[in-house]
């Protein structure tokens, strides 16, 4: 956390939280979302900005709820997740990096929907891959030993027999089926946080 964001914590401690202005979609763009993007259910615009970009990505942390926020100044502006906390992307020099631009070390452990999302832990953060980037990753994929072909790969999916491992840098990570609505409930996190009964918190204009 940046210590100017640390000083205006201990300045203002009572400034209510923000819901439904920020979000963060399954590509891994930031999207702000005004009133009128919020009535309609719209995404919102992409922060392009680099430098908000980075002040979004060090700020960026989690609740006792499991709820991700953005800790602006003050404030924390919680965030409507499209996915997962963290969206994951093919990098030419480090394999895989997280959208906050952290480069993935390794995998723990990766999950697949039934809808051929893929999913990893790596370094206890929970990432879904960019769909963009999925085909590229199909290569790792082995069952039981033996390069998981799409036929194969959709057998498995069907709940059809053998271990799904994800190779990535020398090592095999276990992938698991998971549907895509327990995805959310089985990681412990909420993807559109909403005001706790009894706690502080506003839908109004993230504070500056």
């Amino acid at each position: 956390m940046d210590d100017i964001v640390k000083k205006a914590m201990a300045k203002w401690p009572d400034v209510p939280h923000c819901y439904g202005w920020l979000a963060l979609d399954a590509r891994g763009n930031w999207r702000m979302r005004d009133e009128r993007a919020q009535h309609l259910n719209l995404a919102g615009d992409k922060v392009v900005q680099v430098a908000l970009l980075g002040f979004i990505n060090r700020n960026y942390l989690f609740d006792e709820r499991g709820c991700w926020y953005f800790q602006n100044g003050p404030q924390r502006v919680f965030v409507n997740l499209e996915a997962t906390p963290f969206i994951a992307r093919t990098d030419p020099a480090h394999g895989l990096v997280l959208h906050t631009g952290e480069p993935v070390a390794s995998i723990a452990r990766a999950w697949m929907t039934d809808k051929g999302e893929l999913i990893i832990e790596a370094a206890g953060k929970i990432a879904q891959v960019d769909d963009r980037d999925v085909a590229q990753l199909m290569a790792t994929l082995d069952i039981d030993g033996a390069l998981a072909s799409d036929d194969a790969l959709m057998g498995w999916l069907d709940g059809g027999a053998g271990q799904l491992t994800l190779r990535y840098k020398g090592h095999a990570a276990p992938v698991e089926r998971i549907a895509r609505e327990e995805v959310a409930t089985r990681m412990r996190f909420v993807r559109m946080p909403a005001l706790s009964s009894g706690a502080a918190g506003t839908n109004s204009v993230p504070a500056d």
